[in-house]
């Protein structure tokens, strides 16, 4: 049975092409008019022919990437890229081209002067970077190294008294082993048949009860030492809670170096290696979460205007801290010089997204959105996690807009910004426009409450809350169904239902002129964690693509080597043609898309 899934994919595709020829024998014979549900194929060739040879996709993302750079919430570079992408949506002939302010999300935050190295016995440059929101200092200083080597309460007793102005190393070294298999990977076609083989609705890890991250995913996808080593990663994280079991006990330690008065604590980059740093937010001792806060909603996070006092935090590489921690406990005194001054905004506490619109004409009231995240973390410039998200939506409008085509429904971006900090530009958003749980119950799928964006996990999964409890605001109606892409510069290889059957026979027919550039699959599963999931947990049509990983949960996300070096250009061409086909025919059909019911 290890053969079954070529023959079974051959047929498949028999059965499709088959079935799209039947369609169109029908088509060609009957009198009446064809239904604009299905696909026009000379525009569909235009729509290829403008997105693969004449793509504007790499020169939107290396401006956005390497102009305006990293693009945290609420910071001066998130504030511009806001600003550029509207004009440059302006520029292409979009309407109503606007920044929609939500929140209040709190500070912004951003980085002035940062160095860190070693000084005492001798020099040795280190490779960090400073965690997001954490605090500065007026100016350089040098301080003593001591590691925090304590795995129980008892450990930490020869430490009190001993901490204060130093610089604390926080977590144990981390084992690195040579890595015999890829960085990068594609999607397999035994990979894409699983996923066409999913239980409608399905996002649990086999014997788990609990939603799979996309990382998950994507590494039971891969199968390869590469995707089970991210699975069984180092569960313990220096700054707080850790992976699969955590580890509150690190949290504790970052507490206790904060309540010692060390002058600023220093851990490892969790995952990753070869230089490679993984780093988001700052956390509030005792906390640790997304957004460095706690899980409620009125639980306060290190961007919040007036958040609970915070030491200052680093990561460094794994192979610098390892290196550190070797020194102590082989009894040398290191010292260290630190020069790390940032910047809180606090002016505008309000965040933006970025909207404009191609008007419709006979259906001009209804609505159908495409969109990704704006924002990124501090150490890369957020090329892979979402620029090229953003980029290649951007192309898909300036696709359409560029062909003169004449949409019966209004085409609608959404550039998102807070969705690092837990989907909040997107929450707002839907709340907003589309509609929210009164009781604040749909956070956890992704509806968050009125007036407090915070709130829930990203994850994703059936919509469980009775229609009855569901309050639809003024454009509920009126949107048909909304697309993201946000998992890296991959190609499309097809897409996420969402436990939408209704979907099926209409992906199938828009993804069949783009079987030879292998995007064909479709899975009823749910995905989860990025924009599209507020829209489906009110029982909205939205949806994900899926995508080839390349190296984003290997190399890039979250890191320092999230850049534009690690685009994939032909990758970006084919992503946002497919997308703007999608938009295009889903702006055509004569019928609203089909909706799964409010369970």
């Amino acid at each position: 049975m290890k053969n079954s899934g070529a023959p079974r994919r051959l047929l498949a595709i028999f059965i499709m092409l088959g079935s799209s020829c039947l369609a169109a024998t029908a088509l060609a014979q009957s009198s009446a008019p064809a239904s604009r549900s299905r696909p026009d194929s000379s525009v569909i060739a235009r729509i290829r022919e403008e997105g693969l040879s004449r793509s504007q996709v790499m020169q939107t993302l290396d401006y956005l990437c390497n102009v305006i750079g990293q693009r945290l919430t609420g910071s001066p570079n998130c504030r511009q890229a806001n600003e550029w992408t509207r004009k440059q949506l302006e520029s292409w002939g979009l309407e109503d081209a606007h920044l929609e302010p939500w929140g209040p999300f709190g500070r912004g935050w951003a980085v002035k002067r940062f160095s860190v190295q070693v000084v005492e016995p001798y020099t040795i440059p280190l490779n960090g970077c400073p965690r997001a929101w954490t605090p500065g200092f007026d100016k350089p200083f040098e301080a003593d190294v001591v590691y925090l080597d304590a795995k129980k309460d008892e450990d930490l007793e020869k430490y009190k008294g001993k901490l204060k102005g130093t610089i604390v190393l926080v977590g144990p070294v981390r084992d690195l082993q040579a890595r015999w298999d890829p960085l990068s990977l594609r999607v397999t076609d035994s990979d894409l048949l699983k996923l066409a083989d999913a239980e409608p609705g399905a996002t649990s890890p086999p014997g788990q009860a609990r939603a799979a991250t996309p990382a998950e995913r994507q590494a039971m996808l891969a199968d390869t030492p590469a995707g089970r080593a991210l699975l069984n990663r180092a569960t313990t994280r220096p700054f707080g809670r850790g992976g699969p079991g955590g580890s509150l006990f690190a949290g504790r330690l970052l507490n206790f170096a904060f309540q010692q008065g060390a002058a600023l604590v220093i851990g490892p980059s969790t995952q990753g290696d070869g230089g490679t740093i993984f780093v988001a937010s700052a956390v509030i001792p005792g906390q640790g979460a997304r957004g460095g806060g706690g899980f409620g909603p009125n639980a306060p996070h290190v961007y919040s205007v007036d958040p609970p006092p915070i030491p200052a935090q680093v990561t460094l590489a794994v192979e610098d801290y390892n290196r550190l921690v070797r020194m102590i406990q082989l009894g040398q005194k290191l010292r260290m010089a630190v020069d790390l001054r940032v910047q809180f905004y606090d002016e505008d506490r309000m965040a933006y997204n970025t909207i404009a619109e191609i008007p419709g004409s006979d259906l001009k009231d209804q609505i159908v959105m495409v969109g990704g995240h704006l924002d990124s973390w501090q150490s890369g410039t957020g090329a892979t996690d979402n620029g090229a998200g953003v980029a290649a939506g951007m192309e898909a409008v300036r696709i359409i807009e560029a062909l003169g085509l004449h949409p019966r429904r209004t085409i609608r971006i959404g550039l998102w910004t807070g969705e690092e900090e837990g989907l909040l530009g997107s929450r707002a958003y839907v709340t907003k426009h589309f509609g929210y749980y009164p009781d604040g119950g749909g956070a956890r799928r992704g509806g968050g409450r009125r007036g407090q964006i915070a709130g829930g996990d990203a994850s994703s999964g059936p919509t469980t809350r009775p229609a009855r409890a569901l309050v639809r605001a003024d454009e509920y109606e009126r949107l048909s169904v909304y697309f993201n892409l946000d998992n890296g510069s991959g190609k499309i290889r097809g897409i996420y239902m969402q436990g939408n059957e209704g979907a099926r026979p209409l992906f199938r027919s828009w993804l069949a002129p783009f079987a030879d550039l292998g995007a064909d699959t479709l899975t009823p599963s749910n995905t989860g964690s990025t924009d599209h999931v507020p829209f489906d947990a009110i029982g909205l049509p939205a949806f994900q693509f899926i995508q080839d990983p390349i190296e984003y949960w290997s190399r890039t996300h979250h890191s320092n080597e999230d850049v534009y070096d690690r685009i994939q250009a032909e990758d970006m061409k084919q992503a946002s043609t497919i997308m703007a086909a999608f938009i295009y025919n889903a702006a055509m059909m004569d019928d609203r898309f089909p909706r799964k019911p409010l369970r």
